[in-house]
């Protein structure tokens, strides 16, 4: 098993247990099934990594996200990223950026476990059929580790 963690708080934030899938090269989007422990909850990533809901405005979200971003980029370059996956973090982080803040609303906020604020924030969403809820995680943002 892989588990992916934040490169600020190192929380676990989440693992290849769940439907993992690259989206534009920078994010990983992972849908929730109901708990893994058999619990039927449409919030399995929430309860399996302690994820801690946090409060953002949109003003709130885009400077957290600034500021983290730059966080990212000062990790790829410290731990020499291939230079080709620098310039897909550098083109399309902006994009999907602009695709979050277009749509901000239907979005709640996860922080990981240690609930640093300065760290990783999930994204939960919810599928156009309204009742299947996914996760988006900046992918550059994640550490794998072996389990």
């Amino acid at each position: 098993m892989i588990s992916y963690r934040d490169i600020v708080s190192n929380d676990i934030m989440l693992s290849d247990e769940f439907p993992l899938r690259v989206i534009d090269g920078v994010v990983f989007e992972v849908d929730c099934p109901p708990d893994v422990d058999g619990h039927d909850s449409p919030d399995s990533v929430v309860h399996r990594y302690g994820l801690e809901p946090i409060t953002f405005d949109k003003r709130g979200y885009l400077r957290h996200l600034k500021h983290y971003m730059a966080a990212v980029r000062n990790f790829l370059a410290e731990s020499g990223t291939d230079r080709d996956e620098v310039a897909v973090f550098e083109k399309y982080v902006p994009e999907y950026a602009r695709k979050i803040a277009a749509d901000f609303t239907i979005y709640d906020f996860y922080t990981g476990m240690s609930q640093k604020a300065d760290g990783l924030v999930g994204l939960k969403a919810y599928r156009e059929d309204g009742s299947t809820p996914y996760f988006t995680f900046w992918r550059h943002g994640l550490k794998e580790q072996k389990v």
